[in-house]
């Protein structure tokens, strides 16, 4: 069994379970969702698991290698390549924060880590130039000197 796969899909631990706020738009998505489906079961159409919000158009539920094969086609007609996995988004989505000045502790606590350790070391990944500081304060320096 991969570490991934937890029985009745549950969380790797306790301390794994968190409430995350989702937004707006999601809710109305997921509202029209269940909808949909309460119709779809009152009227007598099966052959589908309209309890998954995600699933294969077929209705099958997902497997790991189905998400990453499309995954990849979206990278693909993106244009940055096929070579992507799902586990890269985690990466995306911590260096995305980041770089808009979400500071690192609440990062870690979104991402489920003890501590920013991880979070900084594995995760995050400069997005913009990191040391642009001091260049600039070189340019200064130097701009006014030779002014």
């Amino acid at each position: 069994m991969y570490r991934s796969v937890r029985a009745k899909g549950d969380t790797k631990t306790r301390k794994s379970r968190r409430v995350l706020k989702l937004s707006k738009r999601a809710l109305q998505v997921l509202k029209v969702h269940k909808a949909r489906a309460a119709e779809r079961l009152a009227s007598g159409e099966r052959g589908t698991d309209d309890a998954l919000v995600f699933r294969r158009e077929d209705g099958i539920a997902m497997d790991r290698w189905y998400v990453r094969r499309e995954l990849q086609k979206i990278t693909d007609a993106a244009g940055i390549g096929p070579d992507w996995c799902p586990r890269e988004l985690r990466h995306s989505f911590v260096s995305l924060l980041s770089a808009h000045d979400v500071a690192i502790e609440e990062i870690s606590r979104l991402v489920g880590h003890s501590s920013t350790d991880v979070t900084e070391t594995v995760y995050r990944q400069e997005i913009r130039p990191a040391l642009t500081k001091g260049a600039e304060a070189m340019d200064k320096i130097f701009k006014a000197r030779t002014a």
